[in-house]
């Protein structure tokens, strides 16, 4: 089970909200059991969720309605539970992957900015087509989004200081800076990685993937060029990225296998 000093070194990283039980398993599965037939017996799941400070009745709840909304299987092997991703699940996480995983990027990519009509598509069909609003008709995407096709399109080239920090996510800016804060003081306080039990190493990823994955997924992602290399949607996406190479992903073998032990 975690120990004392890792639950107090994580507890800033729980605080920080979104702290919904369901949505923290979906970074949970997410993160260790992607791959088509990985499953978490039920044992494995319920001490992971017991190091995440997550109460057993809260837990069955959140499977409960994950398998509802068809993102969870569970099956009986013998005696044990277990759980795995449905094919939705998994290829929503699939989906979501490039945002949450990809590696830093300021480079010079190629980038388009888009003029839409009076009374064009909206900011959320924007949105979805991969575009970011930088002002009322004016988006900005890469250059292989699909602009409307009522809609001026130009492509991007140099890009002004002003114009990376007037297109950054500024509504999702405190929620940023707070996680980078949490971020780099946790990296100050814990041990090497061989220090850390599977368990611990399997709870203080899904912390990090779900309190990043919270923020990055609810805009599109911006053109490499047009990232601001000082703001805290970037250097959150440096200490997460760190991090998460930091602290490898376990087997969940080897979760299973140190969980027997204890």
């Amino acid at each position: 089970m975690p120990t004392d000093p890792f639950i107090e070194n994580t507890a800033a990283l729980r605080g920080l909200g979104g702290r919904r039980v369901w949505s923290l398993m979906i970074s949970l599965f997410g993160d260790l059991a992607q791959d088509k037939g990985a499953v978490i017996d039920g044992p494995v799941l319920s001490a992971i969720m017991a190091g995440l400070r997550v109460k057993p009745e809260a837990a069955r709840v959140a499977l409960h309605r994950l398998r509802n909304d068809g993102w969870i299987r569970s099956e009986k092997s013998g005696r044990i539970s277990q759980h795995s991703l449905s094919a939705k699940g998994r290829a929503e996480c699939a989906q979501a992957n490039p945002l949450i995983y990809a590696a830093p990027d300021t480079g010079d990519g190629y980038w388009q900015l888009v003029l839409l009509p009076e009374n064009g598509a909206s900011p959320e069909d924007m949105a979805r087509q991969g575009f970011t609003e930088v002002m009322p008709r004016v988006f900005v995407a890469p250059l292989s989004a699909q602009p409307p096709a009522d809609a001026l399109q130009v492509q991007g080239q140099k890009v002004p200081d002003w114009f990376r920090k007037q297109s950054a996510p500024l509504d999702l800016h405190e929620g940023y800076a707070d996680l980078l804060h949490t971020l780099e003081t946790l990296s100050g306080a814990l041990p090497e990685a061989e220090e850390l039990t599977p368990i611990e190493v399997a709870v203080l990823r899904c912390l990090i993937v779900h309190n990043w994955r919270r923020l990055v997924l609810k805009h599109p992602a911006l053109p490499a060029a047009l990232v601001d290399p000082d703001g805290p949607s970037h250097r959150c996406q440096i200490a997460v990225h760190d991090l998460l190479t930091r602290f490898p992903r376990p087997r969940l073998r080897e979760i299973a296998q140190f969980r027997d032990a204890a």
